[in-house]
């Protein structure tokens, strides 16, 4: 079905779904999981130090062969230790992020590793092919956690950033069905990062409280909030109005700096925190009713995408 298709020839893989590298879910089981059943799987480095990167890595590759990448956010302040690592043990492919893709890209594929980038618009989509990426992914600020300040949807994103570019683009934000997977490959996406629907897996390395809070969420759960800082969406909960009414009292990003401190999005994904927690989730999380194996997520995925295509052929 996907024999010709330019994400499973780059990524040598049987399906064109990406599990994205989320923070304190996306764990070498979770990458393993999904790897295994036809995907790509991610070990996210942004919530990693270099040795525990380096673990979740080993790791992997003890438990199978199969293709995997590493998401990295640029504006780590250890980048310099993660490069190393991932150049140590030869990771095949690299998703960067949150940063400017001329300062490491040439490096990697110097060393023979697979480039996506990930934006939030098309001069972003742009910068990341001149700079000579592999592929693009296009999120839509229906994704959960950090978000492009444009706030465009994924519908009106992927058509646009498909026409600016002439490397595949991987379409996310939004997506946890196989008849969405469906609708943004019809807009010219090579392939799906799926998030929300993975981090309530059974091997997500979140807490269950947070899977539970995925599970239990309707369609206006979330908001995209501290735009001052760096547009996120999270769940609303008690931590959530707190900062809204810091936004209402007009504070200053230092103040609401102050308030945030570190680890929240530690404490409410990873430690269950629920309500002091940031918890980082996307829009899409109102469709999500059930905590269930990777494995069982992809061939969900495959099965209605071939049930879409069957029904839009009539």
């Amino acid at each position: 079905m996907f024999i010709h298709n330019p994400i499973c020839k780059l990524f040598n893989i049987q399906y064109p779904i990406i599990q994205a590298g989320m923070v304190w879910c996306s764990g070498w089981k979770l990458a393993h999981a999904v790897s295994d059943a036809g995907g790509l799987g991610i070990i996210g480095a942004g919530s990693m130090y270099p040795d525990v990167l380096e673990t979740h890595i080993l790791k992997y590759k003890n438990a199978t062969d199969k293709p995997f990448a590493v998401n990295l956010p640029l504006l780590y302040p250890d980048i310099d230790k993660h490069i190393a690592i991932i150049l140590k043990h030869k990771v095949p492919i690299v998703f960067t992020s949150a940063g400017n893709p001329n300062t490491w890209t040439k490096t990697l594929k110097d060393n023979g590793i697979v480039v996506v980038h990930v934006v939030s618009n098309v001069k972003f989509a742009r910068k990341a092919e001149q700079a000579g990426v592999d592929a693009i992914v296009a999120e839509g600020f229906e994704a959960g956690g950090h978000n492009g300040r444009e706030e465009i949807t994924t519908l009106c994103l992927i058509p646009q950033v498909v026409r600016a570019v002439s490397i595949p683009v991987i379409a996310a934000g939004g997506i946890a069905t196989g008849s969405a997977m469906f609708a943004v490959m019809a807009l010219g996406a090579s392939g799906v990062q799926i998030g929300t629907r993975f981090a309530a897996s059974e091997e997500s390395s979140a807490h269950i409280n947070f899977k539970k809070a995925i599970v239990e969420a309707q369609d206006d759960a979330t908001v995209l909030t501290l735009k001052a800082i760096t547009p996120t969406r999270i769940i609303k909960n008690a931590f959530y109005e707190k900062i809204k009414i810091l936004e209402t009292q007009c504070a200053t990003v230092e103040q609401i700096r102050d308030f945030l401190g570190k680890g929240r999005a530690k404490k409410g994904i990873f430690e269950g925190d629920l309500v002091e927690g940031e918890l980082e989730i996307g829009q899409i999380s109102g469709l999500i009713d059930a905590i269930l194996p990777a494995k069982t997520i992809v061939e969900q995925l495959i099965l209605e995408y071939k049930q879409t295509k069957q029904r839009m052929s009539i």
